[in-house]
């Protein structure tokens, strides 16, 4: 393994046993709330956390669209943004991709929960949220130590996709 893979694969892992910690920490401790017990407010509760997790995109597209303003770069079809520009505009795709995931997975989840389950809704959105922000800036240092974050949130979404085509498939 070359010292960019081992640097990779220890902030890949890092991230995964993270983001399962904080998951479980934040799902113990939040209250339950008895006002979910029907599908209608386990979907509009886990739109609303959504709202919450979408935060990470816009922030990243305004961090895009102003260094596009103040700079050579205003015209994009010149190709003359900098790194910062252009390592944004990749966090900006990812987050995209990565929060589509996230919002369908979210969703189509809450209508398998109960009302003590849909704890892990707000826990998955705030280490959703801050996986992205640490993706981001692990990005801007160095675009190896991104593997934190992206594995964060990668994995994230798998465990949310899979275990809603579980509950569905069983």
């Amino acid at each position: 393994m070359t010292r960019d893979q081992r640097v990779v694969a220890l902030g890949a892992a890092s991230g995964v046993v993270a983001m399962l910690v904080s998951v479980t920490a934040i799902f113990r401790f939040w209250p339950v709330d008895p006002g979910l017990s029907d599908m209608g407010a386990r979907i509009a509760f886990t739109l609303q956390a959504n709202v919450f997790a979408v935060l990470p995109l816009l922030i990243s597209l305004m961090a895009v669209g102003n260094n596009r303003f103040l700079s050579e770069a205003i015209d994009p079809t010149l190709r003359k943004e900098d790194a910062a520009t252009l390592i944004n505009g990749r966090v900006v795709e990812n987050t995209q991709q990565q929060y589509l995931l996230f919002l369908v997975g979210t969703l189509a989840l809450s209508t398998r929960l109960t009302a003590d389950q849909m704890r892990v809704i707000p826990a998955a959105v705030i280490v959703f949220v801050a996986a992205r922000i640490l993706f981001w800036i692990g990005y801007r240092i160095h675009p190896l130590y991104r593997a934190f974050g992206m594995a964060a949130t990668g994995y994230l979404n798998v465990g949310i996709i899979g275990f809603t085509l579980w509950e569905i498939l069983h």
